[in-house]
């Protein structure tokens, strides 16, 4: 069962329509699967809000539409769709493509939802890691036409309503590197200390404008692999910003959802909140459950009874 997952019992049973391997631009390189995309719908004909998710892997691989069947269910007995789309990698192609790629997907998706049965003014993006990432990425350069790219599908807004974000880069130059060789250098094709505006244009937290949608981040405190502070530095501008954001930082959770997500964890955890410009922060709640994080969406998206937030 995945961690916090709702009761068998609050499940809806009826069998979702699922649609693999979804071409939403033409293969680059020959045979990649960068450009592929999963969709998992819920039973009925009404529109439904979509969920897009992309799996972290450092940049290194081209499969980001993987692990979505993992609580695609979940979601879909809540009335979302689920989309996993995965991005090229970083020895397939350099920073911005990864960007003109998950924006050709959500161009793709608005594109084709009457097809599929989506609420094209109801998407939100999610994701972990490097696909944390990409989440924040997506989330705050919605109506940058310098990172729209031309691939795939034209002509449709590639912005999204709400992200979520688990452990996240936000700022590249903060990663450290040097010598070329790291995700983050690899990912732009140079070496930090000769390409930190590059880097700079790669990282979230430099696109934080007025327009930015909600945007929920959890991070583990004993991560390892990406620092904690990257999303206590988003966050921090997100609030200086007053975006509308929460940030659930969970003492002890190493770089794993499962780790984050962990009840054994629950009552242990800070959230810190902005809305409307004022923070309220909480010592050991909200839990880091999907339940909560739904509940998150229904609110940033007006979904499942819930008024939308102001994103102005």
């Amino acid at each position: 069962m995945v961690a916090g997952a709702a009761p068998a019992s609050a499940v809806d049973t009826r069998l979702p329509e699922v649609v693999k391997d979804v071409a939403y631009a033409p293969a680059q390189p020959a045979n990649s699967k960068g450009h592929l995309l999963d969709l998992y719908l819920p039973a009925g004909g009404e529109a439904r809000p979509l969920v897009i998710w992309t799996a972290g892997s450092a940049w290194q691989r081209d499969d980001g539409k993987s692990r979505a069947d993992s609580f695609a269910s979940l979601f879909n007995a809540k009335g979302y769709a689920v989309a996993g789309v995965s991005i090229r990698s970083s020895s397939q192609a350099q920073f911005p493509a990864q960007v003109h790629d998950f924006k050709a997907a959500i161009r793709f998706l608005r594109a084709n939802a009457a097809k599929y049965r989506l609420d094209p003014k109801r998407f939100a993006y999610m994701g972990d890691s490097s696909g944390g990432w990409t989440t924040q990425m997506a989330t705050l350069t919605g109506g940058e036409e310098s990172l729209e790219g031309d691939i795939g599908t034209t002509g449709q807004p590639s912005n999204v309503q709400a992200g979520v974000a688990f452990y996240g880069i936000s700022d590249l130059n903060k990663l450290g590197g040097g010598g070329g060789d790291t995700p983050q250098e690899k990912l732009l094709g140079c070496a930090l200390t000769v390409c930190k505006e590059k880097a700079a244009q790669a990282s979230p937290i430099t696109h934080i404008d007025k327009a930015d949608p909600p945007l929920l981040l959890l991070h583990g405190q004993g991560d390892t692999l990406v620092n904690h502070e990257q999303s206590v530095m988003l966050y921090q501008a997100l609030k200086a910003s007053c975006r509308e954001t929460q940030f659930i930082s969970v003492p002890g959770a190493n770089h794993s959802m499962n780790d984050v997500m962990n009840p054994s964890r629950f009552g242990q955890q800070t959230g810190y909140t902005v809305n409307n410009c004022k923070e309220t922060v909480s010592n050991g709640s909200p839990n880091p459950t999907w339940d909560h994080i739904i509940g998150f969406l229904n609110t940033a998206l007006g979904t499942g009874g819930a008024q939308p937030r102001d994103h102005g």
